[in-house]
């Protein structure tokens, strides 16, 4: 994607279960300007993906979302993010099982943080018992090349994420 020098740029980092599902839904939406997959939330310093697939780093398979805020709002992605896995899941994603999977938000400011915690008051509203961690974002990792955009490259589809609307108001 093409972008000028006065592009204003965010940042919004989603973990959601497997990566490449979570990258899949995202790379494409208007106003996004990049996505990577990596790991965020642990101690390891340059994780890789065996490590990580342990459990024992603490990182979570994470989306870093480059987006321009004049284009798309930090809420939309987020509302995105809440529609594309399943919040409620406790041990993983899916059938994707392990620490490594589970779902959180890394917010970087007080603003992300209190959005977050908005959709998630509206979705306990709307009856789901949602366990998606808020945490302060930490050093992002990036996955392994072999690892980006994994489905463009595979021409397969998400098989642990299915887009579900939900209620927003």
């Amino acid at each position: 994607m093409a972008q000028n020098n006065n592009t204003k740029k965010d940042t919004a980092w989603f973990a959601g279960g497997c990566f490449w599902g979570v990258q899949y839904y995202f790379r494409n939406v208007p106003g996004v300007l990049s996505t990577r997959v990596g790991y965020m939330g642990g101690t390891a310093q340059h994780p890789t993906y065996e490590q990580v697939c342990t459990g024992t780093t603490g990182h979570l398979e994470t989306l870093e979302v480059v987006f321009d805020p004049e284009k798309v709002s930090y809420e939309d992605l987020a509302k995105l993010f809440f529609e594309i896995h399943d919040p409620t899941q406790s041990n993983g994603q899916g059938p994707d099982i392990g620490r490594q999977y589970l779902s959180a938000v890394f917010y970087k400011d007080e603003k992300q943080k209190k959005t977050i915690e908005k959709l998630v008051d509206i979705l306990r509203l709307h009856g789901l018992d949602v366990v998606t961690q808020v945490r302060e974002a930490s050093t992002f990792w990036p996955a392994e090349n072999y690892h980006q955009d994994y489905y463009t490259k595979t021409g397969g589809n998400p098989y642990c994420h299915f887009r579900v609307k939900r209620k927003w108001k």
